[in-house]
């Protein structure tokens, strides 16, 4: 992963060599990362992440304050090898956030991405246990609230790519009876108070709009 994250930050910035500044207005933006778990011990020690994807519309200002309005998915599966019985599952979440940020190009080619997406989200949890118990999925209404930082390396006026890294609060907790587990699994009950939290590292892609180059 570390090998092929250098091999395409070499060949985007050997492709970009002749571009200009762009200076963003409206762009179109894509991201996909790998969501790791935080803080909940529940959550932590039963859940593994596979996925969060985010799909994006943002407004930059002349001075660097941007808006956007995106949608988002992730995924969560059950860690077979660390559930006290079987039970076959997933947490999915689906979400709709506005965002806001602030970016700047530092050089022609580089720019940094910085801001703070709030939203809503439905969370489900299908496992078979609560398919068993016929509760299945469960629903999870929470906020969410995730901090952001994209470092952008642009290919062409109009085409950029970004390592993205996140930091998710989402504002439920994860027990084991929400996954249909029987008990508490001997975990200290006062540790549920905690939010589901985790980080997002992936790539992102960028489209620009009515670009103007200087």
């Amino acid at each position: 992963m570390k090998r092929f994250s250098c091999i395409l930050f070499f060949c985007l910035f050997v492709s970009s060599a002749n571009a200009q500044e762009i200076v963003p207005k409206f762009t179109f933006n894509v991201d996909l990362g790998l969501p790791v778990t935080v803080r909940s011990k529940p959550f932590n020690d039963y859940m593994q992440g596979l996925v969060c994807a985010n799909i994006s519309g943002q407004y930059s200002f002349p001075f660097h304050l941007n808006l956007g309005l995106g949608i988002r998915y992730s995924l969560f599966n059950i860690n077979e090898f660390s559930v006290p019985e079987a039970n076959d599952g997933s947490i999915q979440t689906g979400a709709a956030y506005l965002k806001i940020g602030w970016d700047k190009f530092i050089t022609d080619r580089f720019a940094i991405d910085a801001g703070v997406r709030a939203g809503y989200s439905m969370n489900y949890a299908v496992t078979d246990l609560n398919k068993s118990l016929g509760e299945n999925p469960r629903e999870i209404e929470a906020i969410l609230i995730e901090p952001t930082v994209g470092f952008i390396l642009s290919a062409d006026e109009q085409n950029s790519y970004r390592l993205h890294i996140g930091y998710a609060i989402q504002g439920y907790t994860v027990t084991p009876k929400k996954l249909g587990f029987s008990s508490d699994s001997g975990y200290d009950t006062n540790k549920y108070g905690k939010t589901t939290q985790f980080f997002v590292f992936g790539f992102g892609y960028t489209y620009y709009f009515k670009n103007k180059s200087q």
